[in-house]
């Protein structure tokens, strides 16, 4: 809960916390809420963190998985940033589960743009060992988009009856 309201400050004392190796467990679980806030510069921070030699490589998939969990903004921001560091990617993970899990960042998103963004990246940059989840989140996309189309505008008024 702390996280989502972070100051400058705290996220780098969280990111001091997370790369200390005092304790594992706790510095992996920091790791991957450091990015969970609504603070696209501290969002773009801890994906550059997530690159850093202060993360385990087998870490870097979960770190950045933290920062698409922070909503829509955040799931735009890692998918441009995966985008821009394909290639190390690519080489650093590909045929292994650490890199389908890198392509389920894109397994949220709700609209036909950004299916057909994803769609045409992944015609133009193979990724064999992750076609499968490839085509998993491009499935995923089509029914939010469709169920959006169709129920999009009832569940916002169910929302606004609610109150939330």
């Amino acid at each position: 809960v702390v996280s989502t309201q972070s100051t400058g400050k705290q996220w780098y004392q969280r990111r001091v916390r997370a790369s200390s190796g005092i304790n594992a467990e706790y510095g992996e679980r920091v790791q991957r809420i450091l990015g969970t806030g609504p603070n696209a510069a501290l969002r773009s921070e801890t994906l550059e963190f997530a690159m850093s030699e202060s993360v385990r490589s087998n870490d870097t998939p979960f770190v950045i998985h933290g920062v698409a969990n922070a909503g829509p903004e955040g799931r735009d921001q890692t998918w441009a940033f995966i985008k821009n560091k394909f290639p190390v990617f690519l080489e650093r993970y590909s045929g292994g589960f650490l890199f389908t899990r890198l392509v389920q960042v894109t397994s949220n998103f709700t609209t036909m743009d950004h299916y057909k963004d994803i769609e045409k990246f992944f015609a133009e940059n193979k990724a064999p060992s992750a076609e499968r989840a490839v085509k998993q989140s491009l499935e995923s996309i089509k029914l939010r988009a469709a169920w959006l189309e169709r129920d999009g505008e009832s569940v916002a008024q169910w929302f606004t009856e609610q109150g939330l």
